[in-house]
């Protein structure tokens, strides 16, 4: 790439996995202002933060700093205050549509930070070409792409680093593991693992992938369909009448509870499905996906509320039912 007077332009710098970030004088914004970390006032340098991944956009919130965000995706929806921020990137409706940048609003914004998916993402790619077209000091680019719990954690780290808040990132992760601990201390000596099956789409049929089994093994059932760490893949009708599973659980990333509610009615279309254990004996729930098991944030700990509220209603209740989930 060639900048102004013929001078090359150095590529984007990517930021991926969970790596060493750059120093902080490298990208953060000249303006300074007096922050609190920990009890302790310190001159903090506060940055301009565009983030086009909702799990980011919570991160971000919940480590203080939703003040410095100035830009977000169509997806990121909470906390409710975020969504009066300008949209940089959307999906169109129609099968098939993808993420879209708005590039001209993106650069405009100005930012100092930009949260993306994983680089090999379209919408990363995008991201890195409007970047790449700047002259002088480029945004830093964090793609965060988690797809275990170990990584969600990793995650946080990652973006406290980022905006100079890693004491801060600690004190808001540990409390969290605290109560993944909790449940499973109560899950692991709670008699019989429920089967279960999560499912991230019913037409077509798809097992639920990343984070989602080690949830089901953490809230003391068994995973029956999908890999820890992979892509939803499709499970074949057959496949799942032969697995049986005690718990069908629908959670498709891009719905809520009504989404979920009309992937589970195309399912018990299908033939053979009032013969399901789970049917006969009123195991089938939907999720509201969208917001709980699609986000690698920090409401990932209540997407584990929520499955072990599924595997053993008779230990646990958070209050999640009819707002995170409901009996099919």
């Amino acid at each position: 790439m060639i900048g102004a007077a013929g001078v090359p332009r150095a590529a984007p710098r990517f930021f991926y996995g969970y790596g060493p970030l750059p120093q902080a004088s490298e990208t953060c914004s000249p303006a300074l202002s007096l922050g609190e970390e920990m009890g302790h006032i310190r001159a903090v340098k506060l940055k301009r933060i565009i983030s086009l991944t909702p799990g980011g956009t919570e991160i971000v919130a919940a480590l203080g700093a939703a003040g410095q965000l100035v830009g977000r995706s169509a997806e990121c929806d909470f906390p409710a205050a975020i969504t009066a921020l300008p949209v940089c990137s959307a999906t169109p409706t129609g099968a098939g549509a993808r993420r879209q940048l708005d590039a001209r609003k993106l650069l405009a914004l100005q930012p100092d930070l930009i949260l993306t998916g994983a680089p090999d993402e379209p919408l990363s790619a995008e991201v890195a070409a409007a970047v790449g077209g700047l002259a002088g000091q480029r945004p830093q680019i964090l793609a965060l792409a988690p797809r275990r719990m170990v990584q969600i954690w990793e995650t946080f780290y990652l973006v406290a680093e980022a905006l100079a808040m890693a004491e801060i990132g600690r004190e808001v992760v540990r409390p969290l593991k605290l109560r993944v601990v909790d449940i499973i201390e109560k899950a692991c000596v709670v008699a019989g693992r429920p089967t279960v099956a999560c499912l991230d789409g019913g037409d077509p049929l798809r097992a639920a992938g990343n984070w989602v089994p080690e949830l089901v093994e953490l809230a003391g059932g068994e995973n029956r369909f999908g890999a820890p760490g992979g892509t939803a893949l499709p499970l074949d009708w057959e496949a799942l009448r032969a697995g049986d599973p005690e718990l069908i659980v629908m959670l498709p990333a891009g719905g809520e509870l009504g989404g979920a509610r009309l992937e589970l009615l195309a399912l018990a279309s299908l033939p053979g499905w009032t013969k399901l254990r789970a049917v006969r004996k009123g195991r089938v729930y939907l999720t509201d996906g969208s917001h709980f098991f699609s986000r690698p944030g920090p409401r990932i700990v209540e997407a584990l509320e929520v499955m072990a509220e599924l595997c053993h209603p008779d230990r646990f209740n958070f209050g999640h039912r009819g707002k995170a989930w409901e009996k099919f």
